[in-house]
């Protein structure tokens, strides 16, 4: 875990009074945290981020989601941008439980990065073994995204949880 974005967890906590009460973990872009409390929208969770470029790719996704008052997609919740810190690179977003779509860090707005079409397929041949049986779900959820003009990279069961 990368000791700044611990540091910018904490410092968004003091600034807004959240009490940080568990982790569930953390990946090649950020750290999640749980916080006490409920807000108007349910209970919330905190992400600083490892990257100014990650940070601001994910918060301008969530924005075009609020923007457009997407909540769900094909049945499957998708987290509601609570509030946003840009000098600590934090996220505050609500929690979702499955069916869910999540964390768009991987993930590009308004157009999507070109990869050799050898890339692609090796990508696609991965996330449906991956995916197995839910592989035609996903690829639908993904398909919807991309009518949003979001073009989700990393799409694995544990950002596209269908239980």
């Amino acid at each position: 875990m990368d000791e700044e974005a611990i540091a910018n967890l904490n410092a968004y906590a003091a600034r807004n009074q959240l009490e940080l009460i568990a982790s569930p973990g953390s990946g090649i872009h950020g750290i999640v945290f749980f916080v006490a409390g409920n807000t108007e929208l349910g209970t919330a969770a905190i992400k600083a981020f490892f990257s100014r470029e990650v940070y601001l790719r994910e918060l301008s996704i969530y924005q075009r989601l609020q923007e457009l008052g997407i909540t769900e997609i094909l049945g499957f919740d998708v987290p509601q941008l609570l509030g946003w810190d840009d000098e600590l690179m934090v996220l505050k977003i609500t929690l979702v439980s499955p069916p869910f779509v999540l964390d768009f860090a991987g993930a590009w707005l308004d157009w999507p990065p070109s990869f050799s079409e050898e890339i692609w397929e090796e990508r696609t041949a991965k996330w449906a073994s991956e995916f197995g049986e839910d592989w035609a779900k996903a690829q639908a959820i993904l398909a919807e995204l991309e009518e949003l003009h979001i073009y989700m990279l990393d799409p694995s069961p544990a950002n596209i949880r269908f239980r």
